[in-house]
């Protein structure tokens, strides 16, 4: 990944130059910034600015740190509830220093919490194509090549996808296991065996050691029902566990997942949102 970290006195910004395509042209993008003040922010974006027009880069995408695997999107709009673990976060005045330096946006996300004890009770009709399994706490490489392998293959569509390899797939998540509870780490798989689709379910540990709320981070299906399947197993995990409370994180907002967690009556609590430029548009 080709980068530069630029720093002064009172803002940080990295510009990666081989970032995601952006409607089919290959962009440019800001991540890991931040600023002490909004004239601060300024300077160090025209600095990256600059650097992106000196490699002929027209577009630029941020706050992302170069693809969506890696930490993206500024806080838009909160209820002032404390960060859940792994949530972005950055300094209110941030995102308008974006937007006066020519930034508008182009993505919308959002996390919701519904109390477990108003989620759907009653498990989906069942499916003959695949049944809903939590991980045996076993081989935790092993279950991230699988669940890296169905990523790859759900989350390529995506808008601002981009391919990373395996190992550094590995590299992000391995860290991760000594916090994970397998009650919460779920697979649908069919009967040959492969993978319908995954969920991986965290403790909010931003709580403290014994947290009333479990995350819904990431899941993917590529069978029909299935992320209903896994989402009904994950709230019941949940609750069983001793939470009172899921976050449905960072949901972006034309998925299908959003349609699902405003069903279940989850209420959004925050607004993330991602910038572009076109230099030269």
């Amino acid at each position: 990944m080709t980068k530069e970290t630029i720093k002064t006195a009172d803002a940080k910004l990295t510009v990666y130059l081989n970032g995601p395509n952006w409607e089919g042209v290959q962009a440019a993008t800001f991540g890991d910034f931040s600023c002490k003040s909004p004239e601060a922010g300024a300077e160090i974006l025209d600095t990256g600015i600059e650097l992106v027009r000196n490699a002929d880069i027209d577009r630029i995408i941020g706050p992302m740190s170069g693809d969506t695997w890696h930490s993206y999107r500024f806080v838009s709009y909160s209820d002032g509830s404390s960060p859940f673990l792994l949530e972005p976060t950055n300094k209110a005045h941030e995102p308008e220093v974006f937007r006066s330096a020519g930034f508008c946006e182009i993505s919308r996300y959002f996390s919701a919490r519904v109390e477990l004890e108003d989620t759907d009770t009653v498990a989906p009709p069942e499916n003959d194509g695949f049944e809903v399994e939590a991980w045996d706490g076993n081989d935790p490489e092993g279950l991230f090549r699988q669940v890296f392998a169905l990523s790859a293959q759900a989350f390529s569509e995506n808008a601002f996808f981009k391919p990373i390899s395996e190992t550094e797939f590995l590299a992000m998540y391995l860290p991760v296991v000594p916090m994970m509870k397998r009650e919460l780490i779920l697979f649908a798989r069919r009967h040959d065996g492969n993978l319908a689709g995954f969920l991986f379910g965290i403790p909010n540990y931003a709580e403290g050691p014994t947290p009333s709320s479990a995350i819904l981070k990431t899941y993917a299906s590529l069978e029909p029902g299935a992320g209903r399947h896994l989402a009904h197993r994950f709230h019941k995990a949940a609750a069983e566990m001793g939470c009172n409370t899921a976050i449905h994180a960072l949901i972006h907002d034309d998925n299908k997942s959003a349609d699902r967690s405003a069903a279940e009556g989850a209420t959004i609590f925050r607004r993330y949102s991602l910038f572009g430029r076109k230099l030269n548009g």
